[in-house]
């Protein structure tokens, strides 16, 4: 990732930031040009509370170029409970204790290091809710 775009989607990776639709109300992440739902332009910016539950997930071996090191790690389908559904990596849990229908709620962590001596990425990733 460059550094312009690294600055760009800044909000997004940390903050949960979307929309919601002006024609349908149906809320939107990431942010789009058009509503998936009804495919009309013109929304609002949303910032999404950051829990949800583990909708699906899979553990993936064998990562993409950049993410080998990481391996293994737990990919999944978080819906929101705004109604969203989004792809994150699961943290903070070993993949046996993972279930569906798993409350998780988003914490900002590393995702990967570009480069020996280059920029850190960060962004959201999901854990077990911690009860208190």
């Amino acid at each position: 990732m460059n550094v312009a775009r690294y600055w760009r989607t800044e909000k997004t990776r940390y903050g949960l930031v979307g929309e919601t639709c002006r024609i349908c109300g149906e809320p939107i992440f990431p942010p789009r040009d058009l509503c998936p739902h009804c495919t009309e332009a013109g929304q609002d910016v949303r910032t999404f509370g950051g829990k949800g539950e583990v909708y699906s997930f899979s553990t993936v071996n064998d990562a993409p170029a950049g993410y080998s090191e990481y391996t293994p790690y737990t990919v999944a389908l978080i819906k929101l409970q705004e109604g969203p559904l989004l792809t994150a990596q699961l943290t903070d849990v070993d993949e046996p204790d993972v279930h569906i229908g798993m409350p998780v709620e988003m914490v900002t962590r590393k995702l990967k290091e570009e480069g020996e001596n280059g920029m850190i990425v960060y962004g959201y990733k999901f854990r077990p809710v911690i009860q208190a």
